[in-house]
């Protein structure tokens, strides 16, 4: 299992560039320090093909997790939900909060249910939340969210309307800390195990996007997205 953990550095820093594990806080360090590498070039390339992320905050003393659509710009990362949800409402402060997303890419059989595991990538965020009250600001990661899910699908549909745009709670967190946690081939079984009548290997998983069904109402000479076409390729 290879791991990287990442403190955020500014952007003018070499994305390669290494910190010392020590100045990461305890909350966001890897586990396994020896194996840990500083490298925002391998967790953004885990953000920007996940789907989803999951949430967690605290409310009323209590954790609490959701997911949620999201995208990246930068170091920032914008989530959005309807603005009666209770992790929009929290979100009208500056509030900690912590971002996991994971792509799991085989089952890893191994000869003993110890070593048994799985291939993924995964990425834990944290980082201090914010509401963006800015209407530009606003507007901006809604395109972004749009475009994560469906590449450039902002520009093929109706914008929003300001209804639409008040009825939207979007939160913006910039990203303090980042840990990601990478594992890929065969299973680690002890030496004297592989003499075991017990199949050992990789069941990889797969995910894609299927072909795309209509709703049966599209006006005449409605062209094919391109959006569809794109994410297809970018979530293969």
């Amino acid at each position: 299992m290879r791991n990287t953990q990442i403190d955020a550095p500014s952007e003018s820093e070499n994305a390669s560039s290494k910190t010392l594990h020590e100045k990461v806080p305890a909350y966001a360090r890897i586990r396994q320090s020896l194996r840990a590498e500083y490298d925002w070039e391998t967790i953004n390339a885990i953000l920007d093909t996940a789907l989803v992320a999951h949430v967690g905050f605290i409310d009323e003393g209590r954790p609490m997790v959701i997911p949620m659509t999201f995208a990246r710009i930068g170091r920032r990362i914008y989530i959005h939900g309807a603005k009666a949800t209770r992790i929009v409402k929290k979100g009208r402060n500056a509030n900690p909060v912590s971002i996991t997303v994971t792509h799991v890419d085989g089952i890893v059989c191994a000869r003993s249910a110890f070593h048994t595991s799985f291939n993924y990538r995964s990425a834990v965020l944290h980082g201090t939340a914010q509401a963006v009250t800015e209407k530009a600001e606003k507007l901006t990661a809604l395109e972004a969210i749009t475009n994560h899910i469906l590449p450039d699908r902002w520009s093929e549909i109706r914008q929003a309307t300001s209804k639409e745009i008040t009825a939207t709670g979007v939160w913006a967190l910039d990203i303090e800390h980042a840990a990601a946690k990478v594992r890929q081939g065969l299973p680690n079984d002890d030496e004297e195990d592989y003499s075991l009548p017990a199949w050992g290997g990789v069941v990889p998983v797969v995910t894609g996007l299927g072909l795309p069904i209509d709703d049966g109402r599209l006006a005449p000479e409605t062209p094919a997205s391109q959006a569809v076409v794109k994410a297809r390729k970018k979530f293969a």
